[in-house]
């Protein structure tokens, strides 16, 4: 039997390769003959470039660039010389996990350290950038990004604003003619887990703005601030997109890919799967397992399991999920795909007792699955 492993990771237990190392090991426990494919995913958040690593064989490289608050820090970056197509995960320069809960501050976190990896790529001769937006700290509508690339904005007094989203609402003059040339050379494609537009209620700092320190004032001062970048934006370029699906992804990251960068946006899991190849993956499969830290209602936006399920259903591949929890609204999951889900607990316990056991977990749980299969396989005439 042939049997495809791609899992996301496990939120606060274990990426995605170690995980699909677990599930593998457990599986070839019940069966050695198993002819095992290790395939890990993830949906554009925290983990993406790994996976994206792991699917093309992509160099891993390191630049020093500005966490979310400025100061220096290593981030990786991935780098396919064959097809000169750059990798870059935001969450490794801007994340929201490298802070600690006191520092998070949506009013002032930049992205500047985002653009700094997107240079490092143009001098690499990058012909291709993709980008994943999951996991930021910000929520600058990309504004640290693009004075990273040459943009200037200033104030009335012809001052550079101030890092960060709330200094927006001081734009006066929004000057793109240092933007950096070879931007206008490159395809660039972002990999987003939400479909929210810049503004409103269903916008960036509405939704997103509290997780990442924003009161309820700021929250109204960010939209506000964000509106007046995209009022000066739209007559900058004179195109709006503001309401674009995905433009909220990563406090408006989405928006300044799609009008300063010119890039397209589209479903993280999407992308890094046709990165993976998952097509003739799929094809030689026999089984699927796949798997996340909680599987629930939410769980069909965009997220990894969901999207392998609805890929592989095109195959009459059947999927297995494996989940870290079990949450209302999983049932939603076997009507995109699922051909079974089970959580990993193999009894009462703590939260810590079962992100400590995770890979141990995985394990029992996938050698029990394929013990099954091989059983019905045996009883059938």
């Amino acid at each position: 039997m042939n049997l495809l492993i791609c899992p996301d990771s496990y939120k606060d237990a274990l990426p995605a390769r170690d995980a699909a190392r677990a599930i593998a090991e457990g599986a070839l426990r019940a069966d050695p003959s198993l002819a095992i494919d290790q395939c890990p995913l993830a949906d554009g958040g925290e983990g993406s470039l790994d996976a994206l690593l792991a699917a093309t064989g992509a160099e891993r490289r390191s630049a020093r660039v500005q966490d979310a608050l400025g100061r220096p820090c290593d981030a990786a970056w991935g780098w396919h010389s064959a097809s000169h197509t750059a990798y870059i995960e935001l969450a490794e320069a801007s994340g929201l996990q490298a802070l600690t809960r006191d520092e998070r501050t949506a009013l002032n976190s930049t992205t500047h350290g985002v653009g700094e990896l997107i240079l490092e790529a143009l001098d690499a001769g990058a012909e291709r950038l993709l980008v994943t937006l999951g996991g930021s700290a910000t929520n600058d509508g990309g504004a640290g990004m693009l004075v990273a690339l040459g943009a200037r904005l200033l104030d009335a007094d012809n001052q550079p604003l101030a890092p960060g989203g709330a200094a927006l609402e001081r734009l006066a003059t929004l000057d793109l003619s240092g933007l950096d040339t070879r931007l206008g050379e490159i395809d660039v494609e972002a990999a987003v887990d939400v479909d929210n537009p810049l503004l409103g209620d269903h916008g960036a700092s509405a939704i997103f703005g509290p997780q990442k320190g924003a009161t309820e004032d700021d929250v109204a001062r960010l939209d506000r601030a964000l509106a007046h970048l995209a009022d000066h934006t739209a007559k900058a370029l004179g195109d709006d997109h503001r309401d674009l699906p995905g433009a909220g992804a990563a406090g408006g990251m989405g928006f300044a890919v799609a009008a300063f960068l010119k890039g397209r946006l589209r479903p993280g899991i999407e992308m890094i799967m046709e990165q993976a190849g998952m097509e003739a993956r799929l094809k030689a499969a026999d089984l699927v397992i796949t798997g996340e830290g909680q599987l629930d209602g939410q769980s069909l936006s965009g997220k990894t399991p969901i999207g392998v399920s609805r890929a592989a259903r095109q195959h009459g591949v059947p999927v297995i999920l494996l989940a870290g929890r079990m949450a209302p609204g999983w049932q939603a999951a076997l009507e995109e795909g699922v051909s079974a889900a089970f959580a990993l607990a193999d009894g009462p316990m703590e939260l810590d007792e079962a992100l400590s056991r995770c890979a141990e977990l995985l394990a029992d749980r996938s050698e029990n699955l394929i013990r099954v299969i091989k059983a019905t396989a045996a009883a059938t005439p």
